[in-house]
């Protein structure tokens, strides 16, 4: 019997990735390059340096999806890969690699928002229930993004300026405790207590998110705590700047909870694994007893592909898919990916 196999590619920052998926949920491989001890030297993401290592190491971790799956490409449907947004010059290699078995193989080419790709992963632990708000939190995006059905998107509010994965690594590097921010604040704060007083990031529309305030903030109480000769409290500033940060992210999908009434929200992306988050939205969505709450699994709120080949299958089904002369695109719109 013929299976619904994907070969999915991820390339948008600084994870080399390839997995195969069967029918959108089951995961038959999934393999991921990462670069974060190479990039951790320089502080954050060196895009030339992660192009060039997308390079080195795409043809051998798709080699491996395949093998782990065991299965040839002609076992495979269709070949889904991220378009955008992200790293123009990692996008590419991502792209091309695609774009180049898709002709040899005579293969179904499937072009996805990488957001997208964050969503599905849902898929993996739950059912997809709609109408649907997923809150989107990463190193490059902060959006609720409403779905009223099945491949439909709407952002209802977005960033006016960094994103919150983004403040969290700026916030750490002034604090010199490292890169990536995320993790090491998440764990500085369970260690910290209420001392700091930090404001709450205020923007003009009601849905929409900023942090870059915040960040500021971090910086101006660091410098008088010093020039008060005070030692700084990492794990208390770690706490306060967490947990305004997430305040504003809860309270305003809590907004859109009520203003929308979905049946379901779903957390998407890196910042999804954060702890914190995941215990603050679990209480706060108990208001709510008729929302249900899907929580991805840790692996999968990092970049992967496993989660491209879930969004790649849907999209396959509806018969979605792309053009050989297709290119990255950086800047690529979710709502654009919508079902008109």
């Amino acid at each position: 019997m013929k299976r619904n196999l994907i070969l999915a590619i991820e390339s948008s920052c600084d994870e080399t990735a390839a997995a195969v998926v069967e029918d959108g949920c089951k995961i038959c491989s999934n393999i991921v390059s990462s670069q974060i001890n190479v990039h951790k030297k320089y502080g954050g993401v060196v895009p030339e340096v992660a192009s060039r290592i997308h390079v080195e190491n795409i043809s051998v971790v798709i080699e491996e999806a395949l093998a782990q799956a065991e299965v040839t490409m002609d076992d495979i449907l269709a070949i889904a890969v991220t378009q955008g947004p992200g790293l123009v010059g990692s996008l590419h290699v991502g792209v091309q690699a695609a774009k180049t078995l898709a002709w040899y193989y005579d293969k179904p080419l499937i072009p996805l928002h990488h957001i997208i790709g964050h969503i599905y992963a849902n898929r993996f632990v739950d059912e997809l229930r709609f109408p649907m708000i997923a809150l989107v939190v990463s190193g490059g995006h902060t959006e609720l993004v409403w779905m009223k059905d099945e491949w439909s998107f709407e952002i209802l509010g977005t960033t006016q300026d960094d994103a919150i994965g983004e403040a969290y690594d700026k916030v750490s590097r002034v604090m010199g405790t490292g890169y990536p921010g995320g993790p090491v604040i998440d764990k500085m704060a369970k260690q910290g207590h209420p001392h700091y007083t930090l404001p709450k990031p205020k923007t003009e529309k009601p849905l929409d998110f900023s942090f870059s305030g915040l960040k500021s903030a971090v910086l101006q109480l660091i410098d008088r705590e010093n020039k008060k000769g005070e030692e700084l409290n990492k794990e208390d500033l770690s706490y306060a700047f967490q947990e305004a940060a997430l305040d504003t992210l809860l309270k305003k999908t809590m907004q859109a909870v009520k203003e929308f009434k979905p049946k379901q929200v779903v957390l998407a992306g890196g910042v999804a694994a954060n702890s914190r988050l995941r215990e603050k939205i679990s209480e706060m969505i108990q208001e709510t007893p008729e929302v249900h709450l899907t929580i991805p699994p840790l692996w999968c709120c990092t970049d992967n592909a496993a989660m491209i080949g879930a969004a790649g299958w849907t999209a396959y089904t509806h018969g979605l898919n792309g053009s050989l002369d297709i290119a990255a695109n950086p800047s690529m719109e979710i709502e654009t990916s919508s079902i008109h």
